[in-house]
């Protein structure tokens, strides 16, 4: 359904789904994602297709449809596993649905840093994810960094779990998420977060947990005031690929999205650090506060969701791995 319903939608800006061959035999692949084109994002999506063409020698180019041109994320997942979209970027908590495993990235308190999550980020532990969902149409390429989130609100900063006591704060569609800010005291509210802005505008949650641009590229903080660093996940976004259509290419092309995709995720942090910092300047001109709570009790609160992952079979081993990398820093 996702998919015809999809089709018919995007009718103004694709002639036809799925990927597109010219007789010259140049492949053009359909990438898309929820992102506006000013976004680090997209940046570094263009990068990823400008080195693919390189690459390739112009035999595999990319088209990209930022701006959820071809749906939510949810459904750009399912037309890349139906192959009516080629590749698309979507956020780990996404995934998560479709594959349990990926739920790891929503746990709290996973990494304990940046050290350790582009440790872990760049290993073969994260490739064996990728390459765990073949047999359900699609296979991780790279990721792409989204910073901490954190919470904000309207205008009380968290500086405790006790602070999110009696308040809705909106979250990703995860499993994990929810119980995150249930184990927290708070009362999860997931939504779009393209509704986020009119829900804390009129009051229907009270605050909300992200990175820094959403503040400025997505203008809440125009209605959120207190930025509280508890940094509580990250979670990256995944560039995925429809599994048959990975499968179609010779090995040389294969070699060279590998090498474009890893390339597109190292610009990447250089240009996400040079967001985050224009973001908190921008925040702060707006009136934005930021607060640093001890982030212990925080910690402590979300421990029952550790043992559960530890013991899950469809996580326990990546999560043995990655906490181990920790252990070896």
């Amino acid at each position: 359904m996702a998919f015809m319903v999809i089709c018919l939608l995007a009718a103004g800006v694709l002639s036809a789904c799925g990927t597109q061959s010219s007789s010259d035999g140049t492949i053009t692949m359909r990438l898309a994602h929820n992102q506006s084109e000013t976004h680090p994002v997209h940046k570094s999506l263009t990068e990823f297709a400008r080195l693919t063409e390189e690459k390739t020698n112009g035999e595999v180019k990319i088209d990209l449809y930022p701006n959820g041109q071809l749906g939510a994320e949810r459904e750009v997942i399912e037309l890349t596993q139906t192959g009516a979209v080629d590749l698309s970027k979507v956020s780990a908590s996404a995934l998560e649905s479709f594959s349990e495993v990926y739920s790891l990235f929503s746990l709290p308190y996973l990494f304990d840093g940046r050290d350790h999550y582009y440790k872990v980020m760049n290993s073969s532990t994260v490739n064996g994810i990728y390459e765990s969902t073949e047999e359900i149409g699609f296979r991780g390429l790279t990721f792409y960094d989204g910073g901490s989130r954190n919470f904000y609100t309207k205008n009380k900063p968290i500086m405790h779990p006790d602070d999110l006591n009696g308040m809705k704060i909106r979250v990703q569609p995860s499993a994990t998420a929810i119980r995150m800010i249930e184990l927290m005291g708070g009362s999860p509210t997931p939504m779009s977060f393209g509704e986020v802005y009119t829900a804390l505008q009129q009051g229907v949650i009270d605050g909300s947990e992200n990175n820094e641009t959403a503040l400025t590229d997505n203008n809440h903080g125009e209605v959120a005031k207190e930025y509280s660093y508890s940094e509580h996940a990250m979670v990256p976004d995944i560039l995925i690929m429809n599994q048959a259509k990975w499968d179609e290419l010779n090995a040389e092309q294969k070699k060279a999205i590998n090498e474009a995709a890893r390339e597109s995720s190292a610009f990447h942090k250089v240009v996400w650090e040079e967001a985050i910092e224009k973001s908190i300047k921008d925040a702060k001109e707006k009136g934005v506060t930021f607060s640093t709570p001890d982030k212990e009790p925080f910690q402590k609160a979300v421990r029952p969701l550790h043992k559960e992952f530890a013991e899950k079979e469809s996580t326990a081993e990546y999560y043995k791995k990655i906490r181990e990398a920790a252990d070896k820093e």
